[in-house]
């Protein structure tokens, strides 16, 4: 019996994960393709599998096209300011675009890798990145922002902590962070 159950946990190791993987994936592609094959039925009373990901992915590239063009550069400049000087869309819109900046813009702040040692407990460490260096602005002058994600969420704290309590790391930062997400258990190879 102690075989048995051994083997149902080796197998559950390895099918827990892809299934959980494969689950989200499908559910989310799903879902797209429902919104555009139901916009796309009700103008021409046709289904075509797949539409919604073929869709989404040309309406999401043309639109980033656009963007990049010099003649659309004013126009998105105003409608950011007028974004940002609205009274609390300004704070969802500012946190989201320096959210999404930080992952892929050209302002990245995972980069910088890091070990956090605090006094409570005696000796824990967090793992975490230096977002930001500086905090004189805020009168402090001794002390870095370290942003520490939490393990399987899409969640952190935001530690500001004495400058000679953190410990770089010489590390790829997307390993370090998919080291971090997964609790510990990816393993990093050098």
């Amino acid at each position: 019996m102690k075989t048995i159950l051994n083997y149902f946990f080796r197998g559950m190791l390895v099918i827990l994960p892809v299934s959980a993987t494969a689950y989200l994936v499908y559910a989310t592609l799903v879902w797209i393709n429902d919104i555009f094959n139901n916009l796309f039925y009700s103008w021409f009373d046709l289904e075509i599998p797949g539409l919604g990901i073929v869709t989404g992915f040309i309406a999401i590239t043309l639109i980033g096209f656009v963007l990049t063009q010099t003649f659309v550069r004013p126009i998105l400049h105003l409608f950011e300011k007028l974004l940002t000087k609205t009274p609390f869309v300004n704070i969802v819109y500012n946190s989201l675009k320096d959210l999404t900046e930080a992952f892929v813009g050209d302002k990245k702040k995972f980069t910088k890798p890091v070990s956090v040692e605090f006094s409570e407990p005696v000796g824990m460490k967090r793992f975490g990145f230096i977002t930001e260096e500086s905090l004189i602005h805020f009168g402090l002058e001794d002390e870095v922002a370290v942003y520490c994600p939490h393990s399987y969420n899409f969640s952190g704290n935001l530690y500001i902590v004495p400058k000679d309590k953190v410990t770089p790391i010489k590390t790829d930062p997307t390993n370090f962070m998919r080291f971090i997400v997964s609790g510990g258990v990816t393993k990093i190879h050098s």
